[in-house]
């Protein structure tokens, strides 16, 4: 039995892409394993009025149930609206690894998914998205595909270093896979140490600025495909300010380097049309939680710890969709 998207309210990628675009914006594409984390992610979409696509990894597909994260997307939509807002919301696998994992989500209502055959060799990543394209798209459910490697850690994905995405391959992977937006690697990568400090230089304030991104890769790749969506993966800032809480609470994050924000920005400019951002949101709901827990050591009520939590977390996301990618006012 397949449960379709829209009886959920739910949306694909397509028009917002196309929008996105025209628009010079980018959609935000906020990963979330619970429920502090869509409420968050929800209200700081209505009060933003940004469109928004929630994404579900493997792990936190696993870690929060199947059957849940469905009523909880549908949920979302129905927030959104009892809220005062209808807030055009996708719900995405991030990271599929098989094929048996995209159709199992389809299957659940999921709008979109990405398979990443990015490691697997070149004809081989072909013939895996493909076969996810032909299913989906009997549903339309919108499909994402990756060219190059991205380095980092998150969840099941890991890689120890960046394979630049080859310009020259994009046409023919397009045209053979039938994709629906393609993820590129430029420079960014997974998780919350994208860079080693040996890897940067520091500015006149001792703060280490990672390498920039390949906006010529990207701009090459404009040139092939043109009007063609592109998303960034790995592409969380690190606020340093969040990262001292952790740290001043008993934390040990040690060299955590993000993405410059500016950079981010540049790019949502551009054919890029869809953000990730993960480990931001972590860092907030960590930081959050340990700074009440420190200050207020008897607390034991979850409420007390995931509140403020919930409200550091909307408000990081609230500066990224104004800040960052441009999607406030977007619906």
């Amino acid at each position: 039995m397949v449960v379709n998207y829209k009886e959920l309210g739910l949306v694909n990628t397509r028009d917002l892409f196309k929008k996105a675009m025209a628009g010079k914006y980018a959609i935000p594409a906020f990963n979330f394993n619970n429920m502090e984390q869509m409420q968050a992610i929800v209200q700081a979409c209505v009060e933003t009025q940004s469109p928004v696509i929630l994404q579900i990894s493997k792990g936190a597909r696993q870690y929060a149930n199947q059957t849940l994260l469905r009523y909880m997307a549908q949920g979302a939509v129905e927030y959104a609206k009892e809220l005062g807002v209808n807030v055009p919301i996708v719900l995405h696998l991030d990271h599929g690894d098989s094929f048996e994992l995209c159709k199992s989500c389809i299957e659940y209502g999921f709008s979109s998914v990405m398979i990443d055959g990015s490691h697997l060799p070149y004809e081989e990543n072909i013939k895996l998205t493909a076969k996810v394209v032909e299913y989906a798209h009997q549903y339309d459910v919108t499909v994402e595909g990756e060219l190059g490697v991205l380095a980092g850690v998150e969840d099941e994905v890991s890689a120890e270093h960046h394979t630049y995405t080859r310009p020259e391959e994009v046409q023919d992977f397009l045209q053979h896979t039938g994709v629906d937006s393609l993820a590129i690697s430029i420079g960014t990568s997974h998780g919350a140490n994208k860079f080693k400090p040996e890897q940067c230089q520091r500015n006149a304030d001792g703060v280490l600025i990672p390498p920039p991104l390949r906006f010529d890769i990207l701009e090459a790749i404009e040139k092939l495909i043109p009007g063609f969506p592109i998303v960034l993966h790995g592409s969380s800032s690190v606020p340093q300010d969040l990262v001292a809480i952790i740290n001043k609470y008993g934390g040990a994050m040690k060299d955590a380097i993000g993405i410059p924000e500016e950079q981010l920005r540049r790019a949502a400019t551009s054919a890029v049309c869809k953000i990730n951002i993960d480990s931001d949101g972590r860092i907030a709901m960590t930081a959050a939680v340990r700074e009440v827990l420190a200050n207020k050591p008897a607390e034991f009520d979850p409420r007390k710890y995931l509140g403020p939590a919930r409200d550091g977390l909307k408000q990081l996301y609230m500066h990224k969709i104004v800040n960052v990618l441009g999607s406030d006012h977007k619906i």
